[in-house]
């Protein structure tokens, strides 16, 4: 019930103050790419419920829905300013509208893609899929995109048996610090 008020709050707090960037980085969007500026990805959520949730899109239209390590040649797809949405995490500020509805946390498990079967069946079978996903987690500040599927899990699992106010704040401090310094992000 804390995290839940936490979370409420700083997310109306982020989008407050963040709101003149989310509405350039939408217009930015939509000036340098056709389609829409958000991107509705069916997500795995608490219990593997499926979820929709908002990114700035970062991918052209039509591009396969499969998690970005797996394809071919990711650049081919990425919008014109898709590597740098990514690689400053500003495509993830819609995920804000997410926690407030209560699909996410602000710490957790990032939420997997509906087809990412092979990390839906390991947090699952570690009890995992129990927790509400996350903006970020302690697999994002131990790796993020640098981590194997079996890693990750290991690191939610941890989380998990470890869950607390305290580390809460020190993985949002450590998310801070890997954003400025774009540590762990390939596209």
């Amino acid at each position: 019930m804390i995290k839940r008020f936490f979370d409420l709050w700083l997310a109306l707090f982020a989008i407050l103050f963040l709101i003149i960037p989310i509405v350039v980085v939408a217009i930015m969007v939509r000036l340098t790419s056709n389609g829409r500026a958000l991107y509705w990805s069916d997500r795995i959520g608490r219990n593997n419920i499926l979820f929709k949730m908002p990114k700035f899109r970062t991918m052209r239209i039509n591009t396969p829905a499969l998690a970005t390590h797996l394809l071919q040649n990711p650049q081919l797809f990425l919008t014109p300013i898709g590597s740098f949405l990514r690689k400053s995490s500003l495509d993830e500020l819609p995920q804000l509208w997410s926690i407030i509805k209560g699909d996410m946390s602000f710490v957790g498990p990032r939420p997997a893609l509906f087809n990412q079967n092979d990390l839906i069946e390991l947090r699952t079978k570690y009890g995992v899929d129990k927790l509400l996903p996350g903006l970020t987690g302690w697999a994002q500040v131990n790796g993020r995109d640098e981590l194997p599927i079996p890693d990750k899990v290991t690191l939610d699992v941890d989380y998990m048996h470890n869950q607390s106010f305290y580390l809460d704040m020190k993985i949002i401090w450590l998310t801070f610090s890997k954003v400025l310094n774009r540590d762990g992000v390939h596209h």
